[in-house]
This record gives structure tokens, sequence and C-alpha cells, in this order.
């Protein structure tokens, strides 16, 4: 695919590094020499310095063959307007950052589309989601939902009373028949390897285990892992970033008792006018004192997403040696993603991760509606629609010629989840789930083009 992304920034930059190990011809657009002179001398790209909204710019990018345009520079109105003028100038696809989540809930009114503009995403506002997301599967450190929760996909670290450990996929699978939950990727504690797991795989302590399950599993998946179910009604904000703002917001719509601290004093008082159900304080997060003061001990959230990825990092620390229950670090260096478990916070997040997911979807072939890609594994799982012309279609899983590298974590048939086992008949109009590893990718496209 010819891809032509604007803003060579951190998403840019990540969109662009992942893109090029997939020998896609991508082009990056800046008008900073020395954000495109790193990524010049890094990746295998082609880079152009302008003003991505500048017409003979995007002429020299060769926009009128490009499959996709993806606007993510810092600017908003820069990113509409380059979709807007690549769509007439020829490309077939068109995604634009924004920041302001207004123009995602009402897309259908506005009809972006006709515009020229086929896809808006907001990493502010899918760190919120997320966030949100974690906080109602409280025991998981990793969530994801297919099709409004028909399935859900959990992380979770194995702890060593868990019934299956010790035992093959195939045995946990005979002892516990009426389970409805699938197994599709492993870390092994201490390794960078991810495994996809087959029957004869087994289960350790400590392992890092993705499971895709029903919401009838959730609780399964709890039982059996020894994992508590607490709810979670108290939650401590740290920073009014717009996450923090958004995600305080979205809390308190959901009968969340929420209190934001900001460091800023008249950004918190901006943000107690806009949240009056949230208790906001105007103090530093990093204090200690000021936690306690604040009743840190009685919380059963702590969600970190200031600016700044060490303090997020240090104050979920703090958070942790007071006991609470569940603790979210925003961060920016991908490297910290490897530190998470090992030095005890529940789940690191990152916005640059979540927005190249929402965008990957786009250029896998196939009909893919979700994709996910699994923190700190190289596996990425996707969602594809079944087409008539399909190779899957009619089929039953067994009689695949699915790699080794790659599972089918469920089906979802008419709105229900399906845990599908290897008798399963593939059909028309399902949505298959598919949990891989980048060396299987090209082979899955295929299976379901």
């Amino acid at each position: 695919m010819k891809i032509i992304i604007a803003g060579a920034g951190e998403v840019g930059f990540h969109l662009a590094k992942l893109l090029s190990y997939e020998s896609q011809d991508i082009t990056l657009i800046d008008t900073n020499k020395d954000s495109l002179s790193y990524a010049d001398s890094h990746l295998d790209i082609r880079v152009l310095k302008g003003d991505a909204t500048s017409i003979s710019v995007l002429k020299d990018a060769q926009v009128e063959r490009s499959d996709l345009v993806i606007g993510v520079t810092a600017s908003e109105t820069t990113n509409l307007t380059l979709c807007l003028l690549a769509k007439q100038l020829g490309c077939k696809r068109t995604i634009a950052r924004i920041s302001n989540a207004e123009f995602i809930h009402n897309k259908e009114a506005i009809k972006f589309s006709e515009l020229g503009i086929d896809e808006l995403i907001s990493p502010e506002a899918l760190a919120a989601t997320e966030i949100q997301l974690l906080l109602n599967q409280s025991a998981f450190n990793n969530t994801y939902e297919f099709e409004a929760g028909a399935l859900i996909m959990v992380g979770v670290s194995l702890p060593k009373q868990a019934p299956f450990v010790g035992k093959m996929v195939k045995d946990a699978a005979q002892i516990f028949p009426e389970l409805h939950f699938m197994p599709i990727a492993i870390q092994r504690t201490g390794t960078q390897y991810t495994l996809i797991p087959r029957g004869d795989t087994e289960f350790k302590s400590e392992d890092q285990v993705y499971f895709i399950t029903s919401k009838e599993g959730v609780d399964e998946l709890y039982k059996l892992t020894g994992k508590e179910k607490t709810e979670i009604k108290n939650v401590m904000i740290l920073g009014g970033s717009k996450v923090g703002y958004k995600t305080a917001r979205d809390l308190c719509i959901n009968k969340f008792n929420v209190k934001l601290i900001e460091k800023d004093k008249e950004k918190a008082f901006d943000l107690a006018d806009e949240l009056p159900n949230a208790l906001i304080i105007n103090g530093d997060g990093r204090n200690v004192e000021l936690l306690d003061e604040e009743n840190l001990e009685a919380m059963d959230a702590f969600v970190a997403v200031t600016g700044n990825s060490e303090t997020n990092i240090m104050s979920c620390l703090v958070a942790k040696s007071k006991h609470v229950k569940k603790t979210i670090a925003l961060v920016e260096n991908m490297d910290y993603f490897q530190l998470s478990h090992s030095i005890g916070i529940d789940t690191l997040l990152n916005k640059k991760l979540l927005a190249a997911n929402n965008i990957f979807r786009h250029i896998r072939k196939g009909e893919v509606v979700a994709l996910t890609r699994l923190n700190n594994l190289n596996a990425e799982i996707l969602e594809f629609i079944v087409k008539p012309t399909s190779q899957v279609n009619g089929k039953v899983i067994r009689e695949l010629d699915f790699p080794r590298e790659a599972t089918i974590g469920g089906v979802i048939r008419d709105g229900k989840g399906i845990t599908a086992l290897g008798d399963f008949k593939i059909v028309h109009g399902d949505r298959v789930v598919v949990c891989c590893l980048p060396s299987a990718i090209p082979k899955i496209e295929k299976l379901f083009l």
C-alpha cells in the first residue's frame, strides 16, 4: 500500500515505524526538519518537508496514487483540511486525528465521509475508554471488547494457585469442559517471546495469558484464576490532561466517586466548573502527604495521566504501597511496557499504541472491523467479517489450513459471542476473532479475502 502520514510527532513516527516494518510504501510529511531527519535516519521511508495542507506538497507526495492518507499532526484543523484535500486529489481513504471528541459523537449527523474524511480517531478518547474498561474488569490488566462486549479479551497473570497451572491446554479443556473461554496468547514471565497456545502448551505460574471469552466467561475466569472481583467505586485521578478530563467525565456519568488532582490552579478551577460531580483538588500529586490527606488508602483505583511518564509511574507505586487495588499509568515511552508487571503497576497505557491499533485495521486486507495489539507482545488480534468469497466460508475450523502462529479465539454470529472449537463451521456473515503473530498475517488475510 502507498500511505502518506502527515505529522512526524510521536503518533506519526510510531505509525511510520510499524508500517515500514511491513514493507509498506510510506511518505512522512512534516514542517519540522529535525523530526524528519530523525525519521529518515532510523526508518526505511520517504520524508518530505512542508505543510501537509499545501496542494503542491501533496502532489509531490503523489497523493493521487495513495491508498491511505493519515493526518496525525498536533493541529486538528490541519488534519481535517489535509484529509478533505487528499480525497479531492484522488486518495482512496483518509483518517484524521482529532482532539475534540464531539466530532466522533456526532459523525453521523455531520457526515464527515461525504466531506472526504473516512475515519476520525482521538487518542485521548481511546485512552479514556480503555481506562473505563479496565476499571470495569478490575482483576485483569488488559481488556478489549468486540461488538459491544459480545466477545471480550482479557489479560491476566496466572497465580500459582490457579487450577490449570501445570496442565496442558487440552487437559484443562477436558477437566473444565463447561468453560466459555479460549486462551489465545501467552507470554512466559521474564521472556519477550509470544506463544500462540496449542493443545500441548502448558500453563505455567506467572504466565501472562490472554483469553477470549463472553460476558458469562468473565465470571468463570475470575474464579479459576483466583482473582478477586472487586467493585471499583472510588477513583483518584492524577492530572487534568485531556485524558484525565475525559476519564473523570465518563466515570462521573457512570456514578463513580471521582477525585481529580491538578497542579495548575487556573486549570483546576476550570475543571471544577466543567466537572461538578467530581471533587477537584489543586495540588502536586507527587506530594505523598497530599495523597495521604486526600485519603488515598480508601481509593479502589488510582489513575495517573499527567504529561510526565515518570511521575505517573512513581505515583502509581505510591498508591500500590497504600494497598490501592487497581493502578493505571499513562506512559509515552514504549520501553516501560516491559517493566509494568515486574515493578507492580497493574496496567500501563500508551496513546500512540492505542491510536496505531485503531489505524492499523485500515491497512489489513480482508474486511477487518477491529484490531488491537497486545501490550508488550508482538501479536495482533483481528476481527474479520466472513464474505461469500472467503476461503473460510462454509468450512469447519479443524479443516482450515491455519498457520501454527495463529488461532481463532471466537466467533460472533447474530450478535452473540461463541467460543468456537475445532468442529465449529464458519459461515458467511460471521465475525471471526483471530490472534496471530506478524509472520502469519499475510496467510490469515488471504483466508478472509
